[in-house]
């Protein structure tokens, strides 16, 4: 076993060796402009990128031409939203600019949601259980009381791991004639996703959340929906999305996407084992403790758990061989409550006592007995520091 020992898989994940494979001719010898079709250079980079299309397609449930290449699920997350809204305003003037998310989302798509909020649209943010899960009721009365131009709903969170009914959703706002997005740069890859069959309208891809590479990402944008380019120069991407293709990163979003829906029924099996495995060596070696999210509608490596007493900031410089998160990768900066976990219901106390783990395809049983087995070791030690512990023991 090598240290230290990675558990930060939400955040990002470590490229898988056959997909570099797959990569690296296209960053050697292969170095041909995608958009250049007066040679054999260009040609070999077009047909990789329409390959790499194909391949993410296929995953989804979508047809290639389905597929608009992005930097990333922000970027993409960005031209659903903001290119809906446009398109609304230019195509229909007058019409509803109600976007209804939820209080669990990234905040690639909240922050996204306050500023358009700021250019004029409404937007309601629904609540969640304890769970996570949205309350379809709550989605029903919002529609009720105004039409939406769209709803986004994310597919499964990247904090507490819960997966949401998308294709319940789906059908709801397809009866309503309202669009569906989804960030589902945790989701795909790791749970089935079928955009026919949930009636989804637009859906975000991120390639280092699946052992990809990082800067590239994908688009589903369902035949017959238009969203208003974002970045302008070129009409790149069906006129979605101008810019010089990465064709090497493409190549290797192509390549995870193929790998993924291949292994992901025999990897999803392997990932629950050891999520369980840890969370029953934790509730056996160690008082007042919980998990937090769904417990059966979740991502099968995700592992959210409250520690009582005891400051996560704290925990992790005590697992030093660990990488692990308390909380999401893009806010780690930040000294506040999770936003996530204030919306399942947590204080801002528990909040500062909580750890996500993040179990990916690299990690073995004999990581996990050790992670373990240092988190018994450390957290009873941690509480006896602990003033406020004292005097609730």
């Amino acid at each position: 076993m090598n240290l230290p020992i990675y558990l930060d898989n939400h955040a990002t994940t470590r490229l898988d060796p056959r997909v570099l494979e797959a990569m690296m001719p296209y960053l050697k010898e292969a170095y041909g402009n995608a958009a250049s079709h007066s040679h054999g250079f260009g040609w070999a980079a077009e047909q990789a990128v329409e390959t790499a299309r194909a391949q993410v397609a296929q995953l989804i449930g979508a047809t290639a031409k389905e597929i608009v290449f992005t930097s990333g699920a922000t970027e993409s997350n960005n031209l659903a939203l903001k290119g809906m809204v446009e398109a609304a305003r230019l195509s229909q003037p007058g019409s509803s600019l109600h976007i209804i998310t939820q209080a669990t989302e990234h905040k690639a798509v909240l922050d996204l949601c306050a500023w358009l909020e700021k250019q004029g649209c409404r937007v309601t943010v629904l609540p969640v259980r304890r769970d996570g899960l949205i309350d379809p009721d709550e989605l029903r009365r919002a529609l009720d009381e105004e039409p939406a131009l769209m709803v986004s709903i994310m597919a499964a969170n990247n904090e507490v791991g819960t997966v949401q009914p998308v294709e319940e959703i789906g059908a709801f706002c397809r009866d309503r004639g309202v669009f569906f997005h989804t960030d589902a740069a945790q989701a795909v890859g790791k749970v089935a996703m079928d955009v026919t069959r949930a009636k989804i309208d637009l859906l975000s891809i991120s390639g280092h959340k699946i052992y990809g590479p990082k800067g590239v990402g994908a688009l589903y944008v369902r035949r017959g929906v238009k969203p208003a380019e974002q970045m302008h120069g070129g009409g790149h991407e069906r006129g979605m999305r101008s810019g010089t293709l990465n064709v090497a990163g493409i190549v290797g979003l192509g390549a995870a996407c193929a790998l993924a829906g291949a292994e992901m029924e025999a990897e999803a099996a392997r990932l629950t084992a050891l999520r369980e495995r840890l969370r029953t060596k934790l509730l056996a070696g160690l008082e007042r403790i919980r998990v937090n999210g769904s417990a059966d509608r979740r991502l099968a490596g995700n592992l959210s758990v409250t520690f009582e007493g005891v400051d996560s900031e704290s925990l992790m410089m005590g697992l030093k061989d660990v990488a692990v998160s308390s909380g999401s990768a893009c806010t780690s900066a930040s000294i506040q409550a999770s936003h996530v976990l204030r919306a399942l219901g947590l204080s801002d106390e528990d909040t500062h006592s909580t750890l996500r783990f993040g179990i990916g395809c690299f990690n073995t049983e004999e990581e996990i007995d050790f992670v373990a087995e240092r988190i018994v070791e450390v957290v009873p030690k941690l509480r006896e520091l602990s003033p406020a512990w004292a005097e609730t023991t």
